[in-house]
């Protein structure tokens, strides 16, 4: 079997996997984790940053004595995975993203940091700063909320993906979006596509932008299928 690392998305943690790394264990060696500051894990000394979270990865995997491994990254592990795919591809034999989102620069980042004030998520949605408490402790999940705006914030002002990047990914990638998906739009997804020398890509019915909103047993279909095809 190949081993596939399963990277969360911002504010997320490893335990929203669970269901994913259920439905893949018979056909793959399944490896979660926690980026930094995230799931209870301590802040890293260094940037809380997209790089950061991808060199991260990559130590995990070390630890584990995997050599090469293939990446589903949902929305921003998707991100980190694909500046993984850029920089170390020799580690990386496919890589999946799900809901990532592509495009960032000034105004796409002042629109995306809008809902993250936390005493405003604190008021309004009390039962999601509850699960956010409960998911990042004993890390105060508040501090994950401002480093995530500041994190987004910088890569507005500079993308550390441009268009022209993706180019030079040959790792074999499948972009997945939902057809309902509000954060990420068609357009930004099909440019990278497009740029992609090995890419490939998928729309999934009736899905919005959270990774609970997807059907498990199509993106495990999904991903199975893209693993053990054959590299042409």
């Amino acid at each position: 079997m190949k081993h596939i690392l399963l990277l969360h998305g911002a504010l997320g943690a490893k335990d929203q996997f669970n269901g994913l790394a259920a439905a893949l264990k018979n056909d793959h060696i399944v490896h979660v984790f926690n980026f930094s500051g995230h799931g209870g894990n301590d802040f890293a000394q260094g940037d809380f940053s997209i790089s950061t979270f991808a060199h991260e990865a990559l130590r995990f995997m070390n630890d584990q004595k995997i050599d090469s491994f293939s990446i589903f990254g949902y929305s921003m592990g998707g991100y980190a995975g694909m500046f993984a795919a850029k920089h170390f591809p020799q580690r990386i034999e496919k890589i999946i993203t799900l809901a990532t989102k592509f495009h960032w620069d000034q105004s796409v980042a002042a629109k995306e940091i809008k809902n993250l004030d936390p005493d405003i998520i604190e008021q309004k949605v009390p039962g999601f700063a509850e699960e956010l408490k409960v998911r990042h402790a004993p890390q105060d999940w508040k501090q994950v909320v401002l480093k995530t705006k500041q994190m987004l914030l910088k890569l507005g002002e500079k993308n550390i993906l441009n268009i022209e990047d993706y180019k030079e990914i040959t790792t074999p990638s499948l972009l997945l979006l939902g057809d309902r998906d509000k954060m990420v739009s068609m357009d930004e997804t099909v440019a990278v596509f497009k740029q992609l020398p090995a890419g490939q890509l998928g729309i999934l019915p009736a899905t919005p932008h959270s990774f609970e909103g997807a059907d498990m047993e199509i993106v495990r279909t999904i991903i199975n299928r893209f693993i053990y095809q054959p590299i042409p």
